[in-house]
């Protein structure tokens, strides 16, 4: 079993207060989020927020999973590019959907075995699988 570590801190109230996450990494190293970063602000200048977050920890996992299904395929991507873009509904404050965009160069493979790699990869996901199934995760893959 893997365990991964990651705190957090927070001062005040939700509107005005301000608090820092941070990981073993150091890739987080008290990296600052608040109201502003996780409702207001979407350009990311003012720090981060959960959602965002998740969103690159998808991105990552999804364009990971998708090299293991290429290699037990036989092919190696040159290069594999995911953008995810997640939906907040801030109503109700829940996370509805994960869009993955995903732009593949893959030497020798055809679109239609690309597509199913990618499919797959989405299913097989581990972050897919643990927003699934209440969150609608949708797949836009294209080969470069």
């Amino acid at each position: 079993m893997l365990k991964r570590r990651a705190s957090a801190t927070w001062e005040g109230n939700f509107q005005e207060g301000k608090g820092t996450v941070s990981a073993t990494s150091g890739v987080l190293n008290s990296t600052p989020f608040s109201f502003k970063t996780r409702i207001v602000s979407e350009d990311g200048t003012a720090g981060t927020n959960p959602e965002e977050l998740l969103a690159a920890a998808h991105a990552g996992c999804f364009t990971m999973a998708v090299s293991v299904a290429l290699g037990q395929a036989g092919f190696t991507a040159d290069k594999l590019e995911t953008k995810a873009v997640l939906t907040l509904d801030t109503d109700k404050l829940e996370v509805t959907a994960v869009e993955l965009n995903l732009t593949g160069t893959v030497p020798g493979i055809d679109e239609a075995k690309f597509q199913e790699l990618a499919g797959g990869a989405k299913q097989n996901c581990i972050i897919s699988k643990a927003l699934s199934p209440g969150i609608d995760i949708t797949l836009n893959a294209t080969l470069a």
